[in-house]
Formats: C-alpha cells, sequence, structure tokens
C-alpha cells in the first residue's frame, strides 16, 4: 500500500516533519511518481484494527467518488407543461364531441323535416278525400231537398196523373218524376216552345220552362 505523505501523517498520527525526517535517514520506503512522494507500506506490517480502520476509509473514499444518481425534481414548469397537454387533449376530445352532437342535431331536424313532410302530404291527401266526400254528400242533400219541393203524384196508369197543387215545377224535372223517357222529353219541350208566348200555361225563366200544376192542366202537351 501506499500513502501520500498527508495520508500516512493522518493515518498512522504522525507529524509531517517526522515524516520527513524519516525519509531523509531513509528509516521509510518510499517513491517518487510526478515530483510526489509516496510512502510505501506492506499490508502485512499492519495490525488487525489499522488494516480494518483502511479498508473502512477506503469503501468511504469510493463511495463518495462514485456518481450518485439523483431522480429529477418535478419543476412548476414541468407541472404546467403536463397541464397544457392535457388541457389541449380536452380541448381535442370536446370540439369532437361537439362535431358528433352538430351531426345527430342536423340529422334528427332532417328526420323531423321529412315526417313532417309526410304527415302534411298525408293529411293533405285526406283533405282532398273529405272535401270530395263532402261535395258529394251536398250534392245527393241538394237533390233531395229538390226532390221534397216535388208535388206528389199518385200514378194511377202510366199516362194519367193525379197532381196535388202545390206550385210551380220545371218541366224537365217534372218529366223525369213522371217516368218520360229522353226522346219523349224532348218533343215535349219542343212543344213547349212552339206554344211559348200563346199558351198562358207556359212558363220560361231563365231559358227553362215550368209547369205550374195548381192552376193549368198539361196532359195534351204530354
Amino acid at each position: 500500500m501506499r500513502f501520500s505523505i498527508d495520508e500516512y501523517a493522518k493515518t498512522f498520527k504522525m507529524s509531517k516533519e517526522m515524516i520527513q525526517n524519516k525519509i531523509r535517514t531513509k528509516r521509510l520506503n518510499y517513491i517518487i511518481e510526478s515530483g510526489v512522494t509516496y510512502i510505501i507500506v506492506p499490508r502485512s506490517s499492519l495490525d488487525e484494527d489499522k488494516r480494518r480502520e483502511m479498508d473502512e476509509s477506503s469503501k468511504q473514499t469510493t463511495a463518495a467518488n462514485i456518481p450518485t444518481t439523483t431522480t429529477p425534481k418535478t419543476s412548476v414548469g414541468m407541472v404546467i407543461s403536463l397541464y397544457q397537454k392535457e388541457n389541449h387533449h380536452l380541448k381535442l376530445k370536446i370540439k369532437e364531441l361537439e362535431a358528433k352532437i352538430d351531426r345527430l342535431t342536423n340529422d334528427k331536424e332532417d328526420m323531423l323535416i321529412a315526417e313532417r313532410k309526410r304527415i302534411e302530404e298525408i293529411y293533405t291527401a285526406k283533405d282532398e278525400q273529405l272535401k270530395n266526400i263532402l261535395e258529394v254528400l251536398s250534392t245527393k242533400l241538394m237533390l233531395s231537398n229538390n226532390s221534397n219541393t216535388v208535388h206528389d203524384v199518385d200514378v194511377a196508369q202510366p199516362n194519367a196523373l193525379s197532381i196535388e197543387p202545390k206550385g210551380v215545377i220545371e218541366l224537365k224535372r217534372y218529366l223525369k218524376f213522371i217516368g218520360i223517357g229522353s226522346e219523349d222529353r224532348k218533343l215535349v219541350r219542343r212543344r213547349f216552345s212552339e206554344r211559348f208566348g200563346s199558351d198562358v200555361r207556359i212558363i220560361q225563366k231563365e231559358g227553362e220552362f215550368y209547369v205550374d200544376l195548381s192552376k193549368y192542366d198539361y196532359t195534351d202537351l204530354l
């Protein structure tokens, strides 16, 4: 083992002057390297306590020379950076969710519009059908009311009629009522047209002929 003068003085509790004196008198083995004097001490010449002490000192020196790996401390800047990254990630997620919500809302609105149009078309068709039904019912009701104004006729024989005097009746309606055919109705109308103006029984209003069964008998014209 070798010691520098300082190490030798510390280990063996000697002053530097005494060590220098021993070196001069050659009572210590030494070598000089790069201008530094090292004292050579055989390990076997040391007692047990001294060797143990030197071993402990060597271990401490070695441990002191080994660089220790320290865990880097978390700084405020690192924490802020992490929060910024997390915040950016959350913002992206929020944008994606908002885009999905917008798409769903638009799809729902399109579905509602399409459904509304379909319902409107159904109701329009139903309204048209109802209108047609009401028109038919109204027409039938008008015909029924008009037929109620026709005088009651008791048919004893095909051309022998007994009509109660209840007012003026349109000629064509009267002819239909008593069962005269289309060709015969044309013939009767021609007779009325020829007699119009000369026969007081023949009444004309707005281009249509009327009969007054309560006053006159038209058997000769039928």
